[in-house]
C-alpha cells in the first residue's frame, strides 16, 4: 500500500515561476517508475507530499493487471489532489535485468496514454540530471540520493521515493529544466 510523508514547512515560496507555465495553485506530480513507485506531489497550497506504491502483481493476476493498479492509482491521485497539472518522470535509458526494463516500459505507457487522454503534459528527466542537481553528482549512489533529500527536510522511506522528490524539486527549481 502507499506510504506517504508530508511536508508542511517546505519553503516553496522561494520560487518564483513554475514549470511549463503552470499557476501556482495547481498541483505537479513527479514518478520513479517501478514495481515500487516513488512519488511526490506538489499540491493546489503548495504542500509537497510523497510516498511509494507498489504495483506487484498478486498470485492470481493477469499480466496487465499491475497497469490497471497503476491507471487507477493515478486517477485516484488526480481526483483527490488534482488536477494534476504536469507530470515528470524518472527517464531511465539502461536497466540491470530484462524484467524491469519490461516493467518500467509498460508503465510509462500507461502513464503517457493516461496523460494524453487527459491533456496534462508530461516529460521524463534522465537519471543523471536528477542525480546531479540532488547530489553534485551524475552518478550518486542510491544512498546520497537518500541523504540529500534528508539534507532537504524530507524523509524518505527508500531510494524510490528520495528520486521522486528530487524529480519534484528539480522541476520547480529550473522550472522544469527551463532556468
Amino acid at each position: 500500500m502507499a506510504q506517504s510523508s508530508l511536508i508542511p514547512n517546505y519553503d516553496s515560496a522561494r520560487f518564483e515561476a513554475l514549470p511549463l507555465d503552470t499557476p501556482r495553485n495547481r498541483c505537479i506530480l513527479a514518478l520513479d517508475l517501478g514495481t515500487t513507485t516513488g512519488w511526490a506531489i506538489r499540491g493546489h497550497d503548495d504542500l509537497i507530499t510523497s510516498g511509494t506504491v507498489s504495483f506487484r502483481p498478486g498470485r492470481f493476476d493477469g499480466g496487465g493487471m499491475r497497469y490497471l493498479r497503476f491507471t487507477n492509482w493515478l486517477t485516484d491521485l488526480d481526483r483527490l489532489s488534482g488536477p494534476i497539472a504536469a507530470i515528470w518522470f524518472e527517464e531511465v535509458r539502461r536497466h540491470a535485468g530484462t524484467d524491469a526494463s519490461h516493467i518500467y516500459g509498460g508503465l510509462m505507457a500507461t502513464l503517457t496514454a493516461w496523460a494524453e487522454l487527459r491533456g496534462v503534459p508530461y516529460e521524463g528527466v534522465p537519471v543523471g540530471t536528477i542525480k546531479r542537481h540532488a547530489t553534485g553528482k551524475g552518478n550518486a549512489p542510491k544512498k546520497a540520493m537518500i541523504d540529500a533529500a534528508r539534507a532537504r527536510g524530507f524523509s524518505p522511506a527508500d531510494d524510490n521515493e528520495a528520486d521522486a522528490i528530487a524529480i519534484l524539486l528539480w522541476a520547480i527549481e529550473t522550472r522544469g529544466g527551463v532556468q
